[in-house]
């Protein structure tokens, strides 16, 4: 194999193949090692430093109370599952990387947190399979600032013509790349897009997170713009979300729908959805970490700003498209997510939330048919319909108290990230959002 791969690598003209990783303040990072060293890296791969779990969003330092210091070294270590050449970099190619320490798997990586907790659905008899539904900002730089790259509205087919090239670069890249393009359109904020790709196993999802948010950003700079994934740019315009699309399977067998009652959820899915929207509050620490995501979560935003589910509600948190084919539903959404959550981190929560609901048969109750910022607050109390957290603050505090989600995580983990988050929060929390789009249009 090893062989093999050094060949292919010569064979493609490869400088570089870069390691990567991401942190746990969604900071997409990498080693890149020489083609004419890497057979000393094959195995092994590169050293980091441990410390870099505990380094926040604004600055390259670990935060203290993370458990985390200068003195420790891990090793991240290829996983040659996903290594694909880059075709927006010639010369470079891309494999993510696994965190080791002393030979096993490390108790701080985001990636083999998520195989931990798609190794406990298959325990339950659950696949899950998943989507990143992602929405972005081209935009360009002017002496004033970034502005948006068109001022078009939604769908509009001049914003189809106006970004024709760069959006046929990014489709034809992912394509290359093993990720399977299903729809494009400008979204609603001006110079605003979506681009979503087919869904796949739970891990391969969070790859595919990582590999689009590089491959949009990358093409976009070589034409001259800048693609930011922030969750709230601009105070007048649409923020971006990062919709989480899943089901569940058993032995090829999709166990969303009910076949007994068309267009109804089994009772596997209701529980897991359940137990998603039980552990929300906690949750959004995770799924939406940035102080900026708070900007985005609001009532008739269609954001996700209540703790409720609906069919086709996209008010909801979680929404239950209906399928014109016989068989409905196949899927659920999440959309209280943003592009500012580490995908590994976020899935991996997410599917612990989920299985905490099966496992304590936790009862989704009734569907909401209206807008929930319509309702008055009796009447959504009556109908068990909570306002979710409106600051990092507070889901912090949601989170370090949810035992479910922290031993999902485990000690190590679960302490070095809300270290971060708490550090992110106490630095940003009181911002104006042009000092907070400044620091982190970039980062994101």
């Amino acid at each position: 194999m090893d062989k093999e791969l050094l060949q292919s690598l010569d064979e493609l003209g490869i400088r570089f193949v870069r390691i990567l990783w991401c942190d746990n303040a969604n900071i997409i990072r990498s080693k890149a090692v020489h083609r004419g060293a890497l057979p000393e890296y094959l195995k092994h791969g590169v050293g980091i430093s441990a410390a870099q779990q505990a380094i926040p969003v604004m600055y390259d330092a670990p935060v203290s109370g993370s458990g985390l210091d200068c003195v420790g070294e891990v090793r991240l270590v290829p996983d040659w599952n996903t290594f694909t050449a880059l075709p927006y970099a010639s010369g470079h190619t891309r494999v993510m990387g696994d965190m080791v320490k002393d030979g096993s798997a490390w108790n701080l990586c985001p990636r083999n947190f998520l195989k931990k907790m798609v190794a406990e659905a298959e325990r339950e008899g659950l696949e899950v399979i998943a989507a990143f539904e992602n929405e972005f900002y081209l935009l360009r730089s002017t002496p004033n600032g970034i502005v948006p790259a068109d001022e078009t509205v939604f769908a509009s087919t001049l914003a189809m013509d106006l970004h024709r090239v760069v959006i046929d670069e990014i489709a034809t890249a992912l394509v290359e790349q093993g990720m399977l393009v299903e729809q494009y359109y400008p979204e609603s904020g001006s110079g605003q897009q979506e681009i979503s790709i087919l869904y796949t196993n739970a891990l391969g999802a969070a790859d595919q997170q990582i590999a689009f948010r590089e491959t949009v950003r990358a093409i976009a700079l070589q034409h001259h713009l800048k693609a930011s994934f922030l969750p709230k740019i601009f105070a007048d315009k649409a923020g971006s979300g990062c919709h989480l699309h899943l089901s569940l399977w058993h032995e090829g067998q999709n166990l969303i729908p009910n076949l007994d009652a068309v267009g109804e959820l089994s009772e596997v899915a209701r529980r897991f959805i359940a137990g998603l929207l039980h552990h929300l509050p906690a949750l959004m620490a995770l799924t939406t970490p940035s102080t900026n995501s708070y900007r985005r979560i609001r009532p008739h935003c269609w954001s996700g700003a209540f703790r409720c589910w609906g069919m086709d509600n996209r008010e909801a948190a979680v929404r239950v498209p209906s399928n014109p084919e016989e068989i409905s539903p196949t899927h659920f959404e999440f959309k209280t997510v943003d592009a500012s959550a580490n995908p590994y981190l976020a899935l991996g929560a997410t599917i612990a939330a989920g299985l905490d609901g099966v496992r304590h048969c936790l009862d989704l109750g009734e569907p909401v048919g209206v807008d929930p910022g319509h309702l008055t607050e009796t009447e959504r109390r009556d109908r068990n319909i909570d306002s979710l957290p409106t600051t990092l603050g507070e889901s912090i505090e949601h989170l370090s108290n949810d035992q479910v989600l922290l031993n999902a995580l485990g000690s190590e983990l679960a302490q070095a990230y809300l270290a971060v988050r708490k550090a992110e929060w106490d630095a940003m929390k009181d911002l104006e959002l042009e000092e907070e789009v400044n620091l982190l249009l970039e980062r994101y």
